[in-house]
């Protein structure tokens, strides 16, 4: 059993994607407390919940955001590269700031010069604020385990499910977001270009692999949402239609995937996910794709798939 205690008023223990709320009990003054018999090998974002608002816990010093901790079960090792970083921190962000006026609306694109290889993060905003993403990235190139590389952070779209579903964000990146990166001295090297993207940002990752490979052949992609159908309700959420989704079904036809490297990372803690993805998984490697599958032991939550980009990206790159 693990003891959560927070002082104040009533409040709830709440856990990012694994375990049901938990509701802490009254000890005496103003301390509550709740012990929480927690998974094996699970690496989880959680918080407080009290009047209202979030919080982090103030006792645990691994902080993820201002009001977001992260717990990790004893049998787990340290993650390489990722600092500890306590809520009250404030992060520094790239310096190098792009406008970016164009089909998809006003976007505001951060660049961490780094290297010759580009990397594109998307849902750059988590990337950048909550979870320090250029320290881990810049560790792991001092470790000898990467190449020097340029992060180019983009900021989470307002309507995820829109923007992440349609191939206009690629013909964007491709026709405005790649020229205006190189009119600011950032130059794209396609051969060498990674995709890193996180559930519906993994979908989007893979099928830019799929509608534009001219431009796409390495990516990263942790949880992707390939449970995606644009037919079904809520185009799938529910997690029980076909397996793969729209993905598994577009697969089969496309023709040559050998250009294409991929790494696939899913959460051990998401079982619902793993039938979407492993086929997913399958299909691709049929297809041609050099492909790299893991499991991480977390749920669907970037306390876990800060690793797996990391290492994703060095081995894209290798």
């Amino acid at each position: 059993m693990t003891r959560f205690e927070w002082r104040g008023g009533p409040a709830s223990l709440r856990f990012e994607s694994v375990l049901d709320p938990v509701e802490l009990t009254h000890e005496k003054d103003d301390l509550w407390s709740a012990d929480v018999e927690m998974p094996a090998r699970l690496r989880v974002t959680y918080h407080f919940f009290a009047e209202g608002e979030e919080h982090a816990d103030p006792s645990n010093p691994a902080g993820a955001g201002p009001n977001r901790s992260i717990f990790t079960t004893p049998d787990l090792e340290p993650q390489p590269h990722w600092p500890i970083v306590g809520p009250d921190e404030v992060l520094d962000v790239p310096t190098l700031r792009i406008r970016w006026n164009g089909s998809l609306g006003r976007k505001t694109v951060r660049v961490h010069q780094g290297g010759e290889p580009v990397v594109l993060l998307l849902d750059g905003d988590d990337w950048m604020y909550v979870h320090p993403a250029v320290a881990a990235f810049e560790s792991a190139v001092k470790n000898g385990e990467m190449p020097p590389a340029t992060l180019v952070f983009l900021p989470t779209p307002r309507d995820r499910d829109a923007e992440y579903s349609s191939s206009k964000l690629w013909q964007a990146i491709r026709d405005e977001l790649l020229p205006l990166l190189a009119s600011n001295g950032v130059t794209v090297d396609l051969s060498r270009f990674v995709v890193a993207g996180q559930s519906l940002g993994g979908l989007s990752a893979f099928q830019a692999a799929l509608d534009f490979p001219s431009l796409v052949s390495k990516v990263a992609c942790q949880s992707g949402s390939f449970w995606y159908a644009r037919d079904l309700p809520e185009h799938g959420l529910s997690l029980d239609g076909p397996a793969g989704g729209d993905t598994a079904s577009r697969l089969p036809a496309v023709p040559d995937l050998s250009g294409l490297r991929v790494a696939f990372d899913v959460g051990e803690h998401e079982p619902r996910m793993h039938r979407h993805c492993s086929v997913v998984e399958e299909l691709a490697a049929q297809a041609g794709a050099t492909v790299r599958v893991n499991r991480s032991p977390a749920g669907h939550d970037r306390a876990g798939w800060r690793h797996a980009l990391v290492r994703d990206v060095a081995w894209l790159l290798s």
